[in-house]
């Protein structure tokens, strides 16, 4: 874990506000350059949502951990051999739910394989479908949604598109209503080899990561709020950090979009077209967690590393967030992901509306907390007989918990919705040194899309102090 320090009387390059995955890996790439980089972390250790926590003897990952194989280059090229070499790929992916159960390893040749044998779709349909997706290019003015990819080449199989975005829905909250040149390249992304995690468990990842960026000069300060960045004459000249004003040429913000520009910059400080625009962007949902811990000297049978567990009859975006909980992700984790280790645990994931837990009260919330650990303890029954004696600690958390720990608006999992992307990358053109780094769309976000988006961020933030 970082420590808490004060901060102190100085001023710097660039304060970098948030520790995501993003915040880190443009911090690191800042200091590699020579720029004298803050990092300022609200919560008390870093990594955002790729992050864990400690409870009794058991360590919880809280995301869906599950990358692309690209993840491994970003690794090696931004972090280190290191890194790299500690991804390691997910074994087996299910699905279970009331139109198909099937186990795949969730690459090209398998998904081709699974289309044509058992969901019956013709093998050219299926070389079109893939084709189409590896053409699609994020500068291209394709305005078709998810669905109308979906009744182009597979219309009526509700199946095929439950197996097709069901897991991309879980991973970052996309809907059939998307843009289909988000999902085709984010999809794309996974069908190349598979999924993958790393070695070692997040918490080593994040004591790397806080190693790496010690050693390349950032200074890391947790339990530091940024709570506003100080704008004057249309240019950053610092940000207000625990009530302490601390100059600086250019501030990151590595967080929820709306929330830099509403409340740490101000609208006042933005022009009215951009504004305009900015207002109808959409936030992402948000999740609920169950985490379990296995007694110590219990172990698991191998049921998966990832299970897509369904009641509902099809896919239904609206059935996903439903507070009528019938659909989840569960992540395995076995004494292997952490070496030497011999524990074993369960996090179950469930898409949310921020809408339905706010302003809930006390008993309220503690009972619906605790008929998801019922429904998550009632399917798991099934897959492992006996579950209940099995595990000693139990925790959840819901959209409100997200919003506490992440100060993102509405507990926004997700960050915003595509169109977020647009005033994401040009915010820099409003305010001289605001740039923003963070979930928008279903492109940055996720592992891969986090880190990459740091760098491409970095680089704009470089030619700017440079300039």
């Amino acid at each position: 874990m970082t420590r808490p320090t004060t901060i102190m009387n100085q001023s710097y390059d660039i304060i970098v506000a948030g520790a995501g995955l993003g915040g880190m890996t443009a911090a690191n790439r800042l200091a590699q350059a020579g720029h004298k980089v803050l990092l300022a972390e609200q919560h008390s250790i870093i990594g955002g949502l790729a992050t864990y926590f400690k409870r009794k003897q058991h360590v919880f990952d809280v995301a869906l951990h599950g990358f692309p194989i690209g993840m491994k280059k970003s690794f090696r090229k931004y972090w280190g051999k290191e890194f790299a070499d500690r991804v390691v790929q997910v074994k087996s992916i299910r699905f279970d739910n009331p139109q198909f159960k099937l186990e795949t390893t969730f690459d090209t040749a398998d998904f081709t394989e699974k289309l044509v044998s058992f969901f019956k779709i013709p093998q050219q349909v299926v070389d079109d479908f893939f084709a189409t997706l590896a053409e699609m290019n994020y500068y291209d003015d394709n305005q078709d949604t998810i669905r109308d990819l979906f009744n182009r080449f597979f219309p009526g199989r509700t199946d095929v598109w439950r197996f097709l975005l069901e897991p991309i829905t879980y991973a970052n909250g996309s809907g059939l209503d998307e843009p289909a040149i988000a999902y085709g390249i984010v999809f794309g992304n996974f069908m190349s080899q598979g999924v993958y995690t790393f070695q070692g468990g997040t918490d080593l990842m994040i004591k790397m990561m806080g190693d790496r960026l010690r050693e390349n000069g950032v200074e890391i300060k947790t339990s530091s709020k940024v709570e506003k960045i100080l704008v004057e004459d249309g240019k950053v000249r610092g940000a207000m950090i625990n009530g302490r004003e601390v100059p600086c040429r250019a501030v990151v913000f590595n967080g929820n979009l709306k929330r830099l520009v509403k409340e740490l910059v101000g609208e006042e400080h933005f022009p009215a077209e951009y504004l305009s625009g900015f207002r109808q962007v959409r936030l992402s949902n948000s999740s609920c967690q169950v985490y379990l811990g296995i007694k110590p000297g219990e172990s698991l049978p191998y049921i998966g590393d990832l299970i897509f567990s369904s009641e509902h009859p099809e896919y239904d975006t609206a059935a996903l967030l439903s507070p009528t909980i019938t659909s989840r992700t569960f992540s395995v984790y076995y004494p292997e992901l952490r070496p030497g280790s011999n524990k074993y645990s369960i996090v179950a994931s469930m898409n949310a509306n921020y809408g339905d837990w706010q302003g809930l009260d006390r008993e309220t919330i503690r009972r619906r907390k605790q008929d998801l650990v019922e429904n998550t303890l009632a399917v798991l029954e099934r897959m492992v007989p006996g579950i209940r004696e099995k595990v000693d600690y139990i925790e959840t958390s819901t959209p409100l918990t997200f919003e506490r720990y992440t100060g993102h608006a509405f507990g926004a999992t997700f960050g915003t919705k595509f169109e977020g992307l647009d005033y994401s990358t040009t915010i820099q053109n409003q305010v001289a040194g605001l740039f923003h780094t963070g979930s928008v769309g279903i492109i940055m976000s996720g592992w891969l899309g986090a880190a990459n988006y740091g760098v491409i961020t970095a680089n704009d933030v470089d030619k700017y102090i440079r300039k």
